[in-house]
Order: structure tokens, then C-alpha cells, then sequence
């Protein structure tokens, strides 16, 4: 081949590539209740679109497990778990990407049982449409009213509801109609602003890719058809610089960069920047990628930036634009879908991680829970798995956000448990409380015991742990860790006598006193019984296992009343 064939062929291939990294990305997700047929959908969307490659398409076709009526069981190409496929259902989020002439696609296929809400949470958080899939035989449940109330809080754009099976009610229109009325009473509850309806059979093929022979009487576009039109939101490259440091690259002493992912705005050498908490300026120095020095980054990129000055910059802090900064606050209002078995608490400790930043948080109060199925505000004073609530907050430090309407990444926050690391809750900030909060005038108010309840979230104790300063050590760390205000004191530098003096200062200030020792007799445990006022915790009442993990999960179920509400005569007594 000469020279100038090797040109034009280059220069072609050129051509393509710039063709292609052109294309518009539209990322959409799969949501709706269980056994609606998400995942059948997506695998005859990716087979009819020729997305599917040969060697994939034979395993499918091979396999054991068909719960299908055809040949092939499109499920099978996006439940990939050996779970997903000996249960037929979806538990993780599979992600998968295909693309067309006309666009580039991300698809979520999200899980529909109740029990994996998360993971349609987390699939959804990034999309710029959601599909809400109906099953034409059993309409709108419960499980399609979670997720479509889900993605209108995660401020999705865009709603393409697919009806499908329609190939189990003849294709008849009259049900299209009567779905479509009822999801579009839920849209207009939810002010969901553009929703599309369109009727399916992903089993048969039926108005996926090709138009349905079946359902002559409907005149819209296909399922690829909407996906490949539908007006995309032009994120606008807002001024308002969001920052986020996630670490400091110090590699000698020649360079100190800062490293993380651009939240929102758009970062230029010589920009000015105000660094949060310290509130020190700067100006950008460099924007230093993996392969070059960039001119302006914007989100999502990952980059390095360094600054003019010598700031004292770490994790979890923030650079912003001098004219646009965020709100700063400690209190705020959120909304948060609860995802874990274990309920949610007033008054109860959680970390909270805010895009680099991890701070402890108390949920001050939980104003309500909204009702799936009628959408009504129900007040409540716990949190079940998979409840839509709106929580106040506090946090011990600020945390530097926007409003989730106007920033995803700055307003939102996972509520994590400090003992276990298991994921609790999503949250979307709402509201910023700083501005409202009122000094009243309680100078002549005492602090009442109920106060200090609210203040620490437990109540004041006496825990007694005879014989074994090693339980007693990873007790106190065990409950420092989940924010209660415990102190360990040894026998040996109090005896029992001068202890018994201080258990009330003690427990007037809220306090948990772990008091390790030798054995006690009994008058003595009586005489600190009587002080601590029902609020003594004698361990040697327990039989501990051996195993030490297995002793301190048992002592921390022992004092889980702790934690409990104040019941009506406490509240009496000390208000």
C-alpha cells in the first residue's frame, strides 16, 4: 500500500474516532417492582440492536436455566450473579453499554425487590432517564411507586414508562390507557415534569427496536427510538467551582498538588479559589493530568491542582470560587431512603461522608415518613429498611454543600454505622438550618436531664466489669465509637468508696462511668445501685462466652437501653 493510501486510511480512521467520542451519552437506568421483566428488557434491547456478541449470545442459549417460553432467556445476558440466575430475579446493579449510530448508552439494570431498594438507589443516582416498567397484568404497586418517587428525589429529568407484557392482555389498548392515566395521577403527585409511555411485549420484541404488528392502534415511538431522541439536560458549565480534596501528592519538596474530582464549575490557571474550612485565597497554579498540564478542567475530571500560595490543605477540604460559595452549616434538613434492616433512630450517632469529607452526624429529628402508596406524611420516630424520610441533622463539623437541586455531588451524603462500616442511608440535602435556628431567651432555664438525653443521645450509666480490664478497655472503645460520652475507671485509682461519692456528678452530667475492679461484695453493689438510681449495669449477671468478640456483642446488647426513648414518667419528672 503507498505512502498516500496509508494516509487516507489513517485519515479515515481519524474521522471515525472523532465521529464517535462526539456522540451523545445517555445514561439510563431500569426500575419498577419484581418479575416486571427490567432485565428480559435490556437483553432484548442489546440482542435486537445487534449489541450482543456472538460467543455471549451462545452461553445464553446453552444454558440450563431458561424460565422463559422462547428459546433464549434475555434475562440472562445482564443477571450475570450465580444468585440472579438460579432465583430469576436481579439483586446487584448490572451495568452494561451499547450504542447506536445515533447515541452512546449507559444502562443500569437495577434490582425490583424491596429488599435491594439500595441498589436501584445507587444505579439511579447518575442517570439521565429512568425507565419505570409496568407489568400490564398487575399495573402499579407499591415497589413501581418507591422507585418512581426515588428517581424524582434524585431529580431524573426524564421518565419513560414501559408497559409491558402486553402479549398477556392481547395487546389490548384499553389496559395501555388505564395504566398510563394511573402512572401519570403518580407523575403529577411527584411533579415528575416528562414522562413518555410507551407499550411493549419484551419477551416478543414488541415495539423494543422493531414496531409492533400487534398494536397497530399505537402510533408513538419504539422503546430505541425514544432512547436515541429524547432532549438530553445541558449541564451548564456553572461559575461556582466545587473542589473536593481527596489527597495531597507531595512526591519532594518541589510539588504539592492537590488531587481530587471536579464537582462542579470549571477550574483555569489564574482562577482565584478559596479554600474551605480555613477560608484562605489562592490562585490556581497548575491543572496537572496523568499525561499533561491541562488547560481548565470540569466535571467529572480527576486532576491535580496546585496553588500560587502555600496553603495548608487535606482530605475532606474544599476549594470553591470566591463569588459563588457554598453554604457552610452543621444543621440542615435532608431527605433519605433508609437501606439497612437495622432501624434508624432520633437522637442516634451515625458518620456521614459528604463527598471526601466524613464527620460524625446526629439525626435530631425525624419529621416524617411519606407513605409509598398514598404519598401522605406520616409522622414516626424510626426508620424501617427502604423508608423515604425527612431527617434533621447536626454534624460536629461543617460540611461545605448546595442544595441536591442544584448540585448532585455537593448535596448528597451516605450514612454510614461507626461500629460495623455498613452502609445505613442515602440523603439529599434539602434545606440549610443555620439561618433559622433562634436563640431564646432560657437563661433562667435549667438544663433538664431529658436535655442532656437529647444532647448525648443515651442516658447516664453505671457499668460495673469485674476481673477483666481487658473487656473493660474495648467496651469503652466499642461505645466511644458510636458517640457516647464514656469514661473507664479503674479500681486501683478509685476505690469503690470515693466512686460512689462522684456517681451522681457523674450521672447529672449524662455520662457513661465503666468502673473496672476487683469483685465487689455484695452490700457494695447494693450501695452503688442505690446511687446510680436504676441505672446500674452489673455485668457479672451475664455468662459471657469465652471468646472476647463474642462477650463485648453481648454486653453491647445488654446495654442497648441505653439508647431508648425517655418514656412518658421520665419526661414528667424532669421537664
Amino acid at each position: 500500500m503507498s505512502v498516500t493510501a496509508n494516509t487516507e486510511a489513517w485519515g479515515g480512521f481519524e474521522s471515525f474516532i472523532d465521529q464517535n467520542l462526539a456522540k451523545e451519552l445517555l445514561r439510563f437506568t431500569t426500575a419498577g417492582s419484581v418479575d416486571d421483566g427490567k432485565s428480559t428488557l435490556i437483553g432484548r434491547l442489546l440482542h435486537d440492536s445487534k449489541s450482543v456478541f456472538e460467543d455471549q449470545l451462545a452461553a445464553v442459549k446453552k444454558s440450563r436455566i431458561n424460565r422463559s417460553t422462547g428459546a433464549v432467556d434475555f434475562s440472562l445476558l445482564t443477571d450475570g450473579l450465580r444468585a440472579e440466575r438460579e432465583q430469576g430475579i436481579t439483586i446487584d446493579v448490572a451495568y452494561r453499554y451499547f450504542e447506536t449510530p445515533r447515541r452512546k448508552f449507559i444502562i443500569a439494570d437495577t434490582p425490583g425487590h424491596e429488599q435491594y431498594t439500595r441498589n436501584m438507589a445507587t444505579g439511579a443516582s447518575t442517570a439521565n432517564l429512568a425507565v419505570i416498567l409496568i407489568d400490564a397484568t398487575k399495573g402499579v404497586l407499591a415497589q413501581t411507586r418507591r422507585h418512581t418517587y426515588i428517581a424524582s428525589l434524585l431529580g431524573i429529568p426524564n421518565v419513560l414508562v414501559a408497559i409491558n407484557k402486553m402479549d398477556l392482555v392481547e395487546y389490548r389498548e384499553e389496559v395501555f390507557l388505564r395504566l398510563q392515566k394511573d402512572f401519570d395521577a403518580l407523575a403529577k403527585q411527584l411533579a415528575v415534569p416528562h414522562v413518555v409511555a410507551i407499550p411493549i411485549s419484551a419477551l416478543a420484541g414488541d415495539n423494543v427496536v422493531a414496531r409492533s404488528a400487534h398494536m397497530p392502534w399505537y402510533q408513538g415511538p419504539t422503546f430505541l427510538d425514544h432512547l436515541e431522541n429524547v432532549p438530553l439536560r445541558v449541564e451548564t458549565m456553572s461559575d461556582a467551582v466545587r473542589f473536593p480534596v481527596q489527597y495531597v501528592i507531595r512526591p519532594d519538596a518541589s510539588f504539592r498538588g492537590f488531587a481530587g474530582q471536579v464537582a462542579s464549575g470549571v477550574i483555569r490557571p489564574g482562577d482565584p479559589v478559596v479554600s474551605l474550612p480555613s477560608e484562605q485565597k489562592s490562585r490556581v497554579r497548575s491543572i496537572a493530568t496523568f499525561d499533561w498540564d491541562a488547560t481548565e478542567a470540569f466535571p467529572p475530571m480527576s486532576v491535580t491542582v496546585t496553588l500560587e500560595d502555600e496553603i495548608d490543605l487535606s482530605r475532606g477540604d474544599m476549594l470553591v470560587s470566591p463569588g459563588h460559595p457554598p453554604r457552610v452549616s452543621r444543621h440542615f434538613e435532608a431527605m433519605v431512603v433508609w437501606f439497612n434492616a437495622e432501624p434508624g433512630e432520633q437522637g442516634k450517632s451515625y458518620l456521614l461522608k459528604h463527598t471526601s469529607r466524613t464527620v460524625r452526624a446526629k439525626a435530631l429529628k425525624i419529621r416524617y415518613r411519606v407513605n409509598v402508596n398514598s404519598l401522605v406524611q406520616e409522622p414516626v420516630e424510626h426508620l424501617q429498611m427502604n423508608d423515604i424520610a425527612y431527617v434533621e441533622f447536626e454534624t460536629v463539623s461543617p460540611l461545605f454543600f448546595d442544595p441536591y437541586t442544584q448540585n448532585r455531588i455537593t448535596g448528597s451524603f451516605i450514612l454510614i454505622d461507626p461500629i460495623s462500616n455498613a452502609t445505613l442511608g442515602a440523603g439529599m440535602i434539602r434545606a440549610d438550618l443555620s439561618d433559622q435556628t433562634v436563640v431564646e431567651d432560657a437563661a433562667h432555664k435549667p438544663v433538664t436531664a431529658t436535655e442532656r438525653y437529647k444532647r448525648h443521645g443515651h442516658h447516664p450509666a453505671l457499668i460495673l466489669v469485674e476481673d477483666n480490664p481487658a473487656l473493660a478497655s474495648r467496651l469503652e472503645r466499642a461505645l466511644f465509637d458510636d458517640h457516647f460520652e464514656v469514661l473507664q475507671i479503674s479500681g486501683d485509682d478509685v476505690p469503690v468508696e470515693d466512686l460512689e461519692k462522684n456517681v451522681k456528678l457523674a450521672q447529672s452530667s449524662g455520662l457513661v462511668i465503666i468502673y473496672s475492679s476487683d469483685v465487689l461484695s455484695p452490700q457494695e453493689k447494693l450501695r452503688l445501685n442505690a446511687v446510680a438510681v436504676d441505672s446500674f449495669f452489673d455485668l457479672s449477671v451475664l455468662q459471657l462466652p469465652a471468646e472476647e468478640p463474642d462477650a463485648l456483642r453481648k454486653v453491647l446488647a445488654f446495654l442497648r437501653p441505653l439508647r431508648a426513648i425517655a418514656d412518658r414518667r421520665e419526661r414528667d419528672k424532669h421537664d
